[in-house]
C-alpha cells in the first residue's frame, strides 16, 4: 500500500513540476520557475519520508522489540522532518530568486495533491478486514455441525 502511494505520489509530483513550472515562470519568471520547483520538491521529499521510514520500520516485525523499533523510526523521520523543513524554509527565505507567493503556492497545492494520492489509493487498496482466522476444514473430517 506504501509503495503504490509512493509511486502515484511520484508521479503526481512530475506532473506537478511541470505545471508548476510553466505556471511559476508565467506568473514571476525565472524566480517564480525557481520558486515553485523548489515548493513541489520540498513537499515531495517531506512526505515521502515517513512512508519510507514506515517501509524501513515495518522489516522489524515479529521481532519482541518491533514495537519500540517501528515508532522510534517513524518518530526519528517526523523529528528529521520537522528539523529540516525549519532549515529549508529559513535558507529558502533569505534567497533573492525565491517568490514567497509561488513557493507558497506550489508547497500547498503539492501537499494537497500528495493527500489526495494518499486517499485514492488507501481506498482503492483490498485489505483485509479480518486476521487471525482459523477455517473449518472438510465437513466429512466431522469438524462442521449438521
Amino acid at each position: 500500500m506504501l509503495r503504490t502511494a509512493l509511486v502515484w505520489g511520484g508521479i503526481v509530483t512530475a506532473a506537478l513540476l511541470v505545471a508548476g513550472a510553466a505556471v511559476g515562470f508565467a506568473v514571476g519568471g525565472a524566480p517564480g520557475l525557481g520558486s515553485a520547483l523548489a515548493g513541489v520538491a520540498v513537499s515531495a521529499i517531506f512526505l515521502a519520508v515517513t512512508a519510507i521510514s514506515i517501509l524501513v520500520a515495518n522489516r522489524w516485525y515479529g521481532d519482541p522489540l518491533y514495537v519500540p523499533i517501528f515508532f522510534g523510526i517513524v518518530l526519528g523521520g517526523w523529528l528529521l522532518k520537522l528539523i529540516l523543513f525549519i532549515v529549508a524554509i529559513a535558507v529558502l527565505r533569505g534567497q533573492d530568486w525565491v517568490d514567497l507567493v509561488v513557493f507558497y503556492v506550489a508547497l500547498v497545492i503539492s501537499v494537497l495533491a500528495s493527500l489526495a494520492v494518499d486517499v485514492v489509493v488507501l481506498m482503492r487498496m483490498r485489505i483485509p478486514s479480518a486476521s487471525d482466522v482459523t477455517l473449518p476444514t472438510d465437513p466429512d473430517a466431522g469438524d462442521r455441525r449438521a
